[in-house]
């Protein structure tokens, strides 16, 4: 039986939501469809989690440039044409088997959306904000990453001057992967640093 309901479902209350802000706009006249199209289109498609997916693909596919990645990510990453909105100054932190990072900002919400659009819901929080860096071990175990007790966790707080973006282990199995089936296997929340990439049946 199919469960494929999306012609039928009701769209969330976020959604409800963004279309009635979307449409006072437009009415009031506060903005025009053809510039809404173009932020849609920008967050959609040239803004998000794909551009650091790129990043972490490239960097396991080709060794200089990871090695570029890990001296100067601002430049490198300036270099494939992502700059600006918050990632104009980025540092990448590598995961290994002995070193975990994690990325938080105590301060507010600072997050490089270059690379990984805009920031959730949770990472905006207080609780995530403080407890990030007071307990990680424990935040960490709340999104199912539980690392071996010889880990050391490492807590990179961003700010205005400098962003921070995880460099996740790659996934034992992927070796002869293309670039593309590797970008598929990145995640968001590897990139924060609150996930681990496990190896999922091969990407076509």
């Amino acid at each position: 039986m199919s469960h494929d309901h999306d012609h039928t479902d009701p769209p969330s209350d976020l959604e409800l939501r963004v279309k009635a802000l979307e449409s006072l706009l437009l009415e009031k006249g506060l903005v025009k469809q053809d510039a809404l199209n173009a932020i849609i289109e920008t967050y959609e498609h040239q803004v998000g989690p794909k551009n650091g997916a790129h990043v972490v693909a490239k960097a396991w596919s080709d060794l200089s440039f990871k090695q570029a990645l890990l001296a100067d990510a601002t430049a490198t990453v300036a270099d494939l044409g992502y700059v600006g909105r918050q990632g104009e100054h980025l540092t990448v932190v590598e995961n290994t088997s002995d070193i975990h990072n994690l990325v938080v900002c105590t301060l507010c919400s600072c997050y490089p959306w270059t690379l990984l659009g805009l920031p959730p819901v949770w990472y905006k929080s207080a609780p995530y904000r403080a407890r990030a860096v007071s307990e990680p071990r424990a935040v960490l175990s709340e999104f199912g990453t539980v690392l071996p007790e010889h880990t050391d966790i490492r807590v990179w707080d961003s700010t205005s001057e400098m962003r921070y973006l995880v460099l996740p282990e790659r996934p034992a199995g992927t070796g002869g992967w293309r670039e593309s089936q590797l970008q598929a296997l990145v995640t968001r929340n590897s990139m924060i640093g609150v996930e681990l990439l496990r190896h999922r049946e091969e990407v076509k």
